[in-house]
This record gives C-alpha cells, structure tokens and sequence, in this order.
C-alpha cells in the first residue's frame, strides 16, 4: 500500500518550525562538518545516479538545498555542466564557490514561481530537502515544471528500514525518537519519502524509477559520525519528557562507536522521473 500524501495524513506542519531554524541552524558551531560528514557517504551514490541519467556537457541544472555544495561543484567542476544553479535559504558556505559555471542564489524552494528569470532545466536534484518541508507534491509539482522537455528531477531523501525483532534496543529507540522529534518539531515526514515514485507520476513524468542504498554503518565511519553528530546537536528535544530517557541516549550514542555496532542504517531513498518531449 502507498504511504498516505501529506494532505492525507495528520499533520504537525501549522505548529512546527523549519529546518534551519527550530533545529539544525546553519551557524551552530560543527553544522557544516556535520553536513558534509554526510556527503562523503552520500555523494558517491549521488555522482552514480546522475552519471547514469547522462548528467554532463550541454546540461543546465538547478541544485535545490545546495548546503555545503559539495554536489554543485562536482557537476560544475567534473561533470562538467554548462550551468550550475545551487539554490539554498542560507548560502554562506555556498558564496566561495561561485563562479562562471555556478551561480548562487539565496532563496526559498517555496518562493521558487518568482523566479520568473530562472529559466528551466535538464536536471532539479534536491536531496534531504523535501523531507523536512510540507506540501511535498505541490512542491514536486513546482521542481518538475522547471525541467526542459527530455529533463529529469532527481529527489533523494531519508527511509528507514526498522529491523521489527529489534524495538527495544537504545539504538532504536534513539532512532524513533529522532524520527518523531524531526516530525513535531519541524515537520519532517519519512513516511511519504517512500511514495516518491507515485508522486512524481502524478506530476507528469515519465520512466519513473527508484532505488533504495542503505551505506554500512561502522564505527568510526563518517556515517556514523553523522548520526552521533545529529543525535549530540537534538539532544534536549531528543530529551524532552516523554521521548527519551538520559540513560537510553548515552547508550546509543556509546554504541554508535563501539566494536559491537551491528545495524542496517537509514537508507538513502532516490527516486527519478523525465519529463516527456512534446508530441509532435
């Protein structure tokens, strides 16, 4: 069955704040090592994809939640792209890198219809980013009217893969409580990630496909460090009565780093859709 829709499902979004702001404030000391700590294991899967949708040469592309821009540079400086658009609320690790193929721009993904020069596309990625954000098809719907006919929208964000044997460990606990705190207090919903292929057919497009990675999760690994990193920086929402208990946190954070860590992490869920040429 098909996760429900946003607007079918009870909402925390009209009391929730946003990424960025409630939780994960772009000037916090650390936040930038703690994004690309993600990069390093998420990057190559990224730069895979994309190469195997011909990202390159000719291609015009809108990076949407550009963070560090570690997938920006890459398709302006390897890919080779003749243009680079990284588009994010808070471009101040983003401003270094531009340059004659990459053009920052500081703006919101939901204000995205004003930008009426902006022009379209032959690739919209955005990944980690409309997870945290509501009206999630409307939004889709916004990305896949940038894109030129023959252009794909890549969207990659977060599915977890509970082990159902395992419901009480710290691990998992610190996990569903990290799930459900993202959910009150921004608006973060795993739960749709998984019905991206259907959303993007019903924005239009075609050869929708999908895949699901989850990278190993070993101690001292930059995975690891993500989470422990994510889990340190929620620690008092993660805290709150009612969610997690002091004990059960330390836990998880000292298994995280210990020999024995021995879990299937969060997985990376990418799902891609292109936009059909007009019939002639």
């Amino acid at each position: 069955m098909a996760a429900a829709s946003p607007e079918e499902r009870p909402a925390d979004a009209g009391r929730a704040g946003r990424y960025g702001e409630a939780l994960f404030r772009p000037e916090a000391p650390g936040e930038g090592e703690r994004i690309d700590h993600a990069a390093l294991v998420y990057d190559p899967l990224t730069r895979q994809r994309l190469r195997a949708l011909g990202v390159g040469p000719g291609w015009r592309c809108l990076e949407v939640g550009a963070g560090t821009g570690t997938v920006a540079r890459w398709l302006a400086e390897e890919a080779g792209v003749d243009e680079v658009v990284a588009l994010d609320r808070d471009t101040s690790r983003l401003a270094p890198l531009a340059g004659p193929r990459l053009r920052v721009l500081t703006d919101d993904l939901t204000r995205l219809d004003d930008e009426a020069e902006l022009g379209s596309f032959h690739l919209v990625h955005a990944r980690f980013v409309l997870m945290h954000l509501p009206e999630r098809r409307a939004l889709v719907d916004r990305l896949a009217k940038r894109l030129r006919p023959g252009g794909y929208l890549v969207l990659s964000d977060a599915a977890d893969v509970p082990d159902p044997a395992d419901a009480r460990s710290a691990y998992r606990r610190t996990l569903d409580a990290m799930w459900r705190t993202l959910s009150e207090t921004i608006g973060t919903d795993v739960a749709a990630v998984l019905d991206y292929p259907h959303t993007l057919r019903a924005a239009g497009l075609a050869e929708v496909a999908a895949e699901l990675v989850c990278p190993p999760l070993t101690p001292g690994s930059p995975l690891a460090a993500f989470w422990r990193e994510t889990w340190q920086r929620m620690r008092t929402d993660l805290l709150a009565p009612g969610r997690l208990e002091p004990v059960v946190f330390d836990e998880a954070l000292a298994y995280l780093d210990s020999p024995g860590l021995a879990e299937l992490g969060p997985g990376m869920l990418t799902a891609w859709g292109r936009r059909p040429a007009p019939r002639a």
